[in-house]
């Protein structure tokens, strides 16, 4: 089953295009409480209100190999009906990439991942080779540095364009079994109108709500697509770390219920 149905379907279901991400910072555990414990919780405490999760593997890697134990039991503990995201930003030459999606897909067995697009076709293409998964493709990021690379003004087919415009291009042209998706960063609402309206079938993955600064009003506004699974607008922080007290899974809830419902309504004056 392709994965963005998948989605499609777990959006209809919890209502919601909340992407909740599990990035476990052990600086702000709270007191007494292990990574597994933590994730289990939130895991517990969202579910209801979220359309999938996403694994930032950074904050499981800088554990070392208990990091990757965390990571494997996380991932068991997530229903198998919600989407598993892997926000791994992965690519290389071609044989590197294949191993880098063996891990993923079938050593983690997650439904998803990020990569990045600047190694050319032959860096993406192993990742999407595994038609039933999804294969995000960085396009234009939330941190303030994007710009240094991704906005710059390139040649393409006789125009001149941003460089961010020119990848989604390119995972238009790739996209030939249908499971490729953007990541767009929420902070650049421009940006992300800009290759809505060109793009409107095109999923979204757009992080940086909430800490980072975007808007999910104008997320949505701007980011909204045709298809159910058009827009997924993740928050990490924002959710995770709601509290640092022993009610962090409650105040997660709250907060995830809270932001899910906040996304609906900007959705609904958008629909009507």
């Amino acid at each position: 089953m392709n994965f963005f149905y998948r989605l499609g379907q777990r959006i209809a279901g919890a209502n919601s295009i909340l992407c909740v991400g599990l990035d476990p910072d052990t600086a702000k555990l709270p007191l007494g409480v292990s990574m597994v414990e933590f994730n289990h919780a939130i895991i517990a405490a969202t579910q209801a209100y979220v359309c999938a999760y996403k694994l930032n593997f950074a904050f499981y890697e800088a554990a070392g190999m208990a990091g990757w134990e965390v990571l494997e039991e996380t991932i068991k503990g997530i229903p198998s009906d919600i989407p598993i995201i892997a926000d791994a930003k992965r690519a290389d030459i071609g044989n590197t990439s294949r191993a880098y999606a063996q891990s993923v897909f079938e050593t983690l067995e997650v439904d998803a991942v990020t990569v990045s697009p600047y190694l050319g076709y032959d860096g993406v293409a192993p990742f999407l080779e595994y038609h039933d998964r999804g294969v995000f493709i960085i396009c234009r990021t939330s941190n303030p540095g994007a710009a240094d690379f991704q906005a710059l003004s390139v040649a393409s087919e006789g125009r001149i364009v941003p460089l961010y415009e020119v990848v989604a291009e390119k995972a238009v042209q790739w996209n030939e079994h249908g499971n490729i998706g953007l990541v767009l960063g929420a902070t650049g609402a421009m940006e992300l109108g800009t290759i809505r309206h060109k793009f409107p079938d095109l999923p979204f993955l757009v992080p940086g709500v909430g800490e980072q600064g975007g808007d999910p009003a104008l997320v949505v506004r701007d980011g909204q697509g045709l298809r159910a699974e058009g827009l997924i607008i993740n928050a990490s922080r924002q959710v995770i770390f709601a509290s640092s007290g022993s009610d962090f899974a409650k105040a997660a809830a709250q907060t995830a219920r809270a932001l899910r419902d906040e996304i609906n309504g900007y959705r609904k004056i958008i629909a009507n």
